[in-house]
C-alpha cells in the first residue's frame, strides 16, 4: 500500500497559497486516477483508489501545517505502513519555481510540516516530493511569501507541474522515484518567469 500525503493549511483563505501546493498535488493525482470521494479520517481528508494496480491512500491533513505529523502518524499506525510507503508532496522554497525533486530521508530544512512528520511515529525516512515555489530573496520575507497566493503569471507552470505529478504517478507507485522525477520534469519544464513580478492588471 502507498500513502501519498499533500501538505497545506485547511480553509478557503489558504487554498491558493504557495504553501498549499501539496494539497493541490494531492487533488490532481486523485482526480487523474479516479479516486473515491474525500472522507474525514485520520484528522484529515482521505481518498482511496489505485495507481497502476497499487492500492493507494491520499491524505490531506486538516491539522494546519505545523501539526501535519499527527494525521500522517495516525494513518501510518493504523495501516502498519513503513516510512518508505509514505510520499509527502510539499512546497520547497530552495527550488526554483516549477522545479521538482524527489528525496528520501534527511532533515526538515526549515519546513514546519516536514518537521512535524519527522517528529511523529513516521520518522525521517519517508519519501519527499519537493515542488519548487522559489524564494522571495530575503529570509524575513519567507513567511509572507509562502502564505501568499500564486500570481496569475504563475498559473501556467503550476498547472503543468501538478498535471505532470499526476500523469507520472504510476512510476511513483512502482517505487521508482528517480524515473518519476525525470518524467515530471520532462512533462513540465521549469518556469522561466520571475514569480516576484506580479502580472499587471
Amino acid at each position: 500500500m502507498l500513502l501519498l500525503v499533500g501538505l497545506g493549511n485547511p480553509g478557503a483563505k489558504y487554498a491558493n497559497n504557495r504553501h498549499n501546493i501539496g494539497f493541490m498535488a494531492a487533488d490532481a493525482i486523485a482526480r487523474a486516477h479516479g479516486f473515491g470521494p474525500w472522507k474525514k479520517k485520520f484528522q484529515g481528508e482521505l481518498a482511496e483508489g489505485h495507481i497502476d494496480g497499487v492500492r493507494t491512500l491520499i491524505l490531506k491533513p486538516q491539522t494546519y501545517m505545523n501539526e501535519s505529523g499527527r494525521a500522517v502518524g495516525e494513518a501510518v499506525n493504523f495501516h502498519k505502513l513503513s516510512a518508505h510507503d509514505v510520499v509527502v508532496f510539499y512546497d520547497e522554497i530552495d527550488l526554483a519555481p516549477g522545479r521538482f525533486r524527489m528525496k528520501t530521508g534527511g532533515g526538515a530544512a526549515g519546513h514546519n510540516g516536514i518537521r512535524s512528520i519527522i517528529a511523529s511515529p513516521v520518522g525521517e525516512g519517508f519519501r519527499r516530493a519537493r515542488l519548487g515555489v522559489g524564494h522571495p530573496g530575503q529570509k524575513e520575507l519567507v513567511h509572507h511569501y509562502v502564505l501568499s497566493d500564486f500570481y496569475k503569471i504563475e498559473e501556467e507552470w503550476v498547472k503543468a507541474l501538478l498535471d505532470a505529478c499526476a500523469k507520472a504517478a504510476p512510476m511513483l507507485a512502482k517505487g521508482d522515484d528517480e524515473k518519476y522525477q525525470g518524467e515530471v520534469m520532462r512533462l513540465a519544464p521549469a518556469a522561466k518567469a520571475d514569480p516576484r513580478k506580479p502580472l499587471e492588471e
